[in-house]
């Protein structure tokens, strides 16, 4: 009988951790149900990464809304999700005690049905406007924030300008951009002659002064919390290591080297916009780092594929993506990725944990939490 019962002190290490991650996600989820919304509203800009629907609306090969996609997601595979599940603005939302946003080309995401937020997140989007055009029609972070300016034109129908300005203040705004200059314009070298004209120092300084540029038309309409994610390690994702033939437990040196490199350089806009708009806060979110712990770690967190997709073909099912009606992974809660370029939904729970809630080395200079009680 004695053998019978677990001790906490006897438990493995990597049990307690999951233990860990999951006591913390659902309290945190407990918080969040119990009380009124943490901010205003959440508005999204980005890519593939935090899309829930808007390229379902246009002519692209960039969409998720058919099976598997969406597999474990209560909304199925028509909510143009690209993952089996939530996404990590799906969580960030839960957390803050908010409603899924719609997507900004959603005919309900208008009037009254802007009020908690909006996501206007494009698949194959990026900073520049070409990126992406290998894949069809996207919408560009400057059309992403020309919607949000069409749609403040809505609210002001909703509200006085007075309180209007107070609840811009109050809303939370999430950029989650830069991947697709990378890998569906810089790396392409078959499609895009980006490489052969700027040397990655000189491309890096193009996105960031463009970023930089977006980033202050958002704040000139109002917004003034900013949670701006850097690019993750581009090299360690499926389709990169396929395309790349990284040896095993190796990730491709050349696309993580672009990531650090503007990683670095983003970070440093973040420390000089919180010195410059000091009516602001800007939030720099080290998703290079949190998704390299969470490979480096995986075991800790419950995860035991790290270098392929859960639906996919070819080497790290990631030469070709995951296709329609494919079969995925049974065993999809201990893989990292779900496709050739995205994280699966347990990945994206412990990314949103860690923007949430964690220490200044995952969100600096303070999480998400920490800046909504501003």
């Amino acid at each position: 009988m004695e053998n019978m019962k677990l001790r906490r002190s006897r438990l493995p290490a990597m049990l307690l951790t999951i233990l860990f991650w999951e006591l913390s996600f659902q309290v945190s989820i407990a918080a969040a149900a119990s009380a009124s919304p943490q901010v205003a509203a959440m508005f999204v800009f980005g890519d593939s990464l935090s899309d829930n629907g808007n390229n379902n609306y246009l002519n692209s090969l960039a969409k998720a809304n058919y099976d598997p996609y969406g597999i474990d997601f209560p909304q199925g595979s028509a909510s143009g999700r690209f993952s089996n599940g939530n996404t990590i603005i799906d969580y960030l939302g839960d957390f803050l005690g908010l409603p899924l946003l719609p997507a900004y080309a959603n005919p309900d995401a208008t009037g009254s049905g802007l009020l908690q937020g909006v996501n206007y997140a494009s698949a194959s989007a990026g900073i520049l406007e070409e990126t992406g055009r290998n894949l069809g029609e996207r919408i560009s972070f400057r059309q992403q924030v020309e919607n949000f300016a069409s749609n403040l034109e809505q609210l002001k129908n909703e509200m006085k300008a007075e309180q209007l300005a107070e609840y811009l203040k109050k809303s939370l705004t999430v950029v989650i951009m830069g991947s697709n200059d990378y890998i569906n314009n810089y790396l392409l070298t078959s499609f895009y002659a980006t490489s052969y004209i700027y040397p990655p120092t000189t491309y890096t300084d193009l996105l960031i002064q463009q970023y930089t540029k977006r980033i202050l038309a958002l704040y000139s309409l109002g917004l003034r919390k900013f949670l701006i994610a850097g690019i993750g390690p581009l090299g360690c994702i499926p389709n990169q290591l396929a395309n790349n033939f990284a040896p095993p437990g190796k990730c491709a040196s050349l696309a993580n080297d672009l990531a650090v490199m503007f990683n670095t350089q983003l970070r440093s806009i973040v420390n000089q916009l919180n010195t410059n708009y000091t009516d602001a806060i800007f939030v720099y979110g080290n998703t290079y780092g949190a998704v390299s712990d969470i490979i480096t770690n995986s075991r800790n967190y419950g995860f035991t594929v790290t270098d392929s997709g859960c639906c996919g073909i070819g080497r790290n099912q990631g030469e070709i993506t995951c296709l329609p009606f494919s079969a995925p992974c049974v065993n999809r809660d201990q893989h990292v990725f779900w496709d050739a370029f995205h994280p699966t939904q347990a990945a994206n729970r412990i990314l949103a944990e860690k923007a949430y809630n964690g220490p200044p080395s995952d969100c600096y200079p303070m999480n998400v939490k920490q800046m909504a009680e501003l």
